[in-house]
């Protein structure tokens, strides 16, 4: 998913142990530390900060703006975003949803469901829409699948992996990847 090789990534595992930002829990798997918490949080922040400024202030497109705040993140001094952020006004949000403050994000975890996991007949309105994708972005984005949105689901077919909305007077079909990449607030 990174475009890095598992040596590569083993290796970056490896340095953030020593760093103290991670450490190995029961099964091997990669855990946060405290300082490794402070520090995710911190690069996330900056992250949607830049999101908000390549929207708001250059004109990208939110899917676009999720490349790009990538590849500019540590380009950006935490002084920087601090200006940024003033500047934009103070943005609770970053363009695809996500909470600027990941403490936020935390507190508001337990009134979203991925859409697949909506039942037929409920309506909701999307509040995230999942970034790990670049190419699932730019359809949510074509689709008119937003945050603020409101859709009702018409139709859930787990077995087939499919659903079927109501979004904007017309009905859609979604597949099960993107029906979990959209987080929603169930009505």
């Amino acid at each position: 998913m990174l475009g890095v090789s598992r040596a590569s990534a083993g290796e970056m595992l490896k340095r953030l142990e020593a760093d103290g930002l991670i450490e190995r829990g029961e099964h091997k798997e990669a855990l946060l530390t405290a300082a490794g918490r402070v520090r995710a949080e911190k690069v996330v922040r900056k992250h949607r900060i830049i999101e908000r400024l390549l929207t708001d202030f250059m004109g990208y497109t939110a899917a676009e703006a999720h490349v790009y705040a990538d590849e500019l993140g540590d380009t950006f001094t935490d002084d920087m975003v601090e200006r940024i952020e003033a500047r934009l006004g103070n943005p609770e949000r970053c363009p695809h949803g996500w909470p600027v403050d990941p403490a936020v994000e935390q507190a508001e975890n337990d009134e979203l469901a991925p859409l697949s996991d909506v039942a037929a007949g409920t309506r909701a309105t999307i509040v995230r829409l999942a970034e790990h994708d670049g190419d699932l972005l730019h359809w949510f984005y074509d689709q008119g699948l937003v945050p603020g949105r409101e859709l009702v689901v018409r139709d859930a077919q787990p077995a087939a992996g499919q659903m079927t909305v109501a979004l904007n007077g017309a009905e859609q079909a979604i597949g099960e990847k993107a029906a979990a990449g959209l987080f929603v607030r169930p009505a």
